[in-house]
């Protein structure tokens, strides 16, 4: 089934410095979502084929790969001269379901604090299955194509750009999300607006109306919650110490390919004596 017209920006996500998989042998993907990613491919494709696809995306095979809403292109070199051209398609949902599956994923705090701060939560795909909409491919939402003569399923080239592509979703979560339409900006950007998305919900943090400063001259040290709410507030649970990096915009900064608010969080966990950190 192809997919239906894509919500989201319609700019490629190129994967860089991902087209030879990194493990070397075993099964491919480490975090959990490229697992489910993983185990669905090795749920409705030939296991002979997809292993002859992890031989090939080891060594280097993969030449690009591309991801738009909707679909994933890559080349792929064979034995031919001319490279093979792959395409996966799966559904792209539209933005009326986005704005459903926003509202719903803002609903929840725990699950908005963890996609701010970078994080893909496990019960998002319980999110998706509440709304009626899936996250991960099933049999009938994956459409493969190549250009070989190959007419096995999945051929090898097809295999390889499977598993290269679980590794790119291990590197960015969020590449699963942009699959479906919605990219990393325009996700996040939807949850800062959202404030919580529930509208019986406290007031967040950073929910503070918006005066010019000279209309609150009389009043600017008086406290804006009376004692009284403030003790029905007693039991809030702690402020986690890299409050501030779950919401302010990340900055485009990477060491080592890594993103530096992965590097600061620790650090700020550390410093606060989490012992988690």
């Amino acid at each position: 089934m192809r997919g239906r017209r894509p919500s989201g920006p319609a700019r490629p996500v190129r994967i860089e410095g991902g087209l030879r998989a990194r493990n070397r042998r075993g099964s491919i993907g480490e975090q959990w979502w490229s697992r489910r990613f993983v185990d669905v491919l090795e749920r409705i494709c030939d296991r002979g084929r997809l292993s002859r696809g992890r031989t090939y995306a080891r060594a280097g095979k993969v030449l690009d790969l591309e991801l738009t809403p909707g679909l994933v292109t890559a080349r792929v070199q064979g034995s031919r001269r001319t490279p093979y051209r792959v395409g996966i398609r799966i559904t792209a949902h539209t933005a009326q379901e986005w704005r459903r599956l926003t509202a719903a994923l803002a609903a929840q705090a725990i699950y908005r604090a963890k996609l701010l701060a970078g994080e893909m939560p496990p019960e998002i795909e319980d999110v998706f299955g509440t709304c009626g909409l899936p996250l991960f491919p099933g049999e009938h939402d994956l459409e493969l194509e190549c250009s070989c003569p190959d007419w096995g399923f999945p051929c090898k080239h097809l295999s390889a750009v499977l598993y290269v592509l679980a590794e790119a979703f291990d590197d960015d979560p969020f590449l699963v999300l942009a699959w479906r339409g919605m990219d990393r900006e325009a996700l996040l950007g939807s949850l800062r607006e959202a404030g919580g998305g529930n509208p019986g919900a406290l007031p967040g943090l950073f929910d503070v109306a918006d005066a010019p400063f000279a209309e609150r001259l009389a009043d600017f040290y008086q406290p804006g919650v009376s004692p009284a709410r403030l003790r029905e507030r007693a039991e809030l649970p702690d402020t986690p110490p890299d409050l501030l990096l779950r919401i302010l915009d990340a900055p485009p900064v990477k060491a080592r390919h890594i993103p530096i608010l992965d590097l600061l969080r620790p650090a700020y966990r550390g410093f606060a004596g989490d012992d988690e950190a």
